[in-house]
């Protein structure tokens, strides 16, 4: 019996290891795909991340998805840290690409957003308000799993986010008039509001735009990244445009014009740090609707996409830039691989970080630059189901532009 039960052991691990042969042989990346094979590999693809959402707890609850902390300085330190950022943006994602999955695909997709709903619960305002937090609400913490940085986590917890919160209800699929009354509680947490922003542009210290956070003792936070998150989930609801809104959008247009993302991309969006983040959460935006004041720029950015995508060596950060100018209306070129590893590595343990968390964004100029600099305090955020989840996305958009291609011949 033992025998018995050692082969088909050994016969199950023998397949398993073919299909990760498999998926590695056929996911020739961005227009290498046939058209044939996209929608196997979209199986494959969607497979992996439902195989990696846990099901059975440990340190991370059933329906998460392993996540990762990475301190700059100290490379080669992880530390596990369970967060809703990346399960709210699986989720969130998922529910954009369900109308072009297959219908099995469909299935898959569903039981990863319901398995996934309560965990994203597990951070809401501890309260009943309708914002969330970084971290779980029974327990507020700093970083877990820190050591003596642990010791300041009831001094130091932060306040709820606008961004976790607008992505944990776009994931959610949150009713409207839910998104309303917390569209209003995001009214009052604006730059001028309780205090001034004091480490931006001079240009920029007067408008209203949002901060990033729900909190009145936090300094006023500014990054045009999670703006634009809060403008997508303004217009995904068809919320009426406020203050802040009007602001917020205006001062990513004044970005675009001084092209501070592109001289000062860590310095003007600070929690995503980088061009090829910058460019994938504006076209993001753009996508779900034609906002003409950002219009304007749209040969602009996608020209910087092109240059972005030429330049780098970043496996996934071509990855981002490919599905920007499919989002676009654009084709990217080939892509080739640079690196000898086999995908799967390259998408699961290459620790690309999609978000940082950035303590020295908090400091008054001219701090802040000496600080973020120096890459003091500064922690890299990675999770390998989100990093298969953004091959997914562009094997999609890939699908929907050829086929958009397709009707225009």
């Amino acid at each position: 019996m033992g025998a018995f039960l050692y082969i088909i052991i050994s016969i199950f691990k023998f397949m398993r290891l073919l299909v990760l042969i498999f998926v590695g042989s056929i996911l020739c990346f961005g227009s290498l795909y046939a058209n044939t094979n996209d929608s196997i590999t979209a199986s494959l693809l969607l497979k992996r991340i439902q195989t990696l959402q846990i099901q059975k707890a440990n340190y991370f609850p059933v329906g998460s998805f392993e996540s990762y902390r990475e301190y700059t300085m100290n490379k080669g330190q992880v530390k596990a840290d369970f967060n809703p950022f990346f399960i709210g943006l699986i989720c969130f994602t998922l529910r954009n690409l369900y109308p072009f999955l297959d219908q099995s695909d469909q299935l898959i997709a569903t039981q990863i957003i319901e398995n996934g709903a309560p965990v994203i619960n597990l951070f809401k305002n501890k309260n009943g308000r309708d914002t969330y937090n970084f971290w779980t609400a029974d327990r507020k913490l700093i970083f877990p799993n820190s050591g003596w940085l642990n010791w300041f986590d009831k001094s130091s917890a932060l306040p709820d986010d606008l961004d976790d919160t607008v992505i944990s209800m776009l994931a959610l699929d949150t009713d409207k008039e839910t998104a309303k009354k917390v569209h209003l509680l995001m009214q009052g947490y604006l730059n001028g509001t309780f205090k001034k922003i004091n480490n931006t542009y001079p240009e920029y210290e007067n408008m209203p735009f949002y901060s990033t956070w729900f909190g009145n003792k936090m300094p006023i936070d500014l990054d045009i990244s999670v703006l634009s998150n809060i403008l997508y989930f303004v217009n995904k609801y068809e919320l009426p445009y406020t203050k802040a809104d009007s602001a917020s959008l205006n001062l990513i247009v004044q970005v675009l014009q001084n092209k501070q993302y592109l001289t000062e991309p860590a310095y003007i969006s600070p929690w995503y740090k980088r061009l090829p983040l910058i460019l994938y959460h504006l076209s993001r935006l753009m996508q779900l609707k034609s906002i003409p004041a950002l219009e304007i720029y749209r040969p602009v950015l996608i020209a910087d996409a092109y240059k972005s995508l030429a330049e780098t060596t970043n496996f996934l950060d071509k990855v981002m830039l490919s599905t920007t100018l499919y989002r676009f209306g654009k084709t990217p070129p080939l892509i080739q691989m640079e690196s000898k590893q086999s995908m799967l590595n390259l998408i699961e343990e290459e620790k690309f970080a999609l978000f940082f968390a950035n303590l020295p964004s908090y400091f008054p100029n001219p701090y802040k630059r000496w600080a973020s600099s120096l890459k003091l305090g500064m922690f890299n955020y990675y999770t390998p189901a989100y990093n298969q989840l953004l091959l997914l996305e562009n094997v999609i958009w890939k699908k929907i532009h050829d086929l958009a291609l397709q009707k225009g011949q």
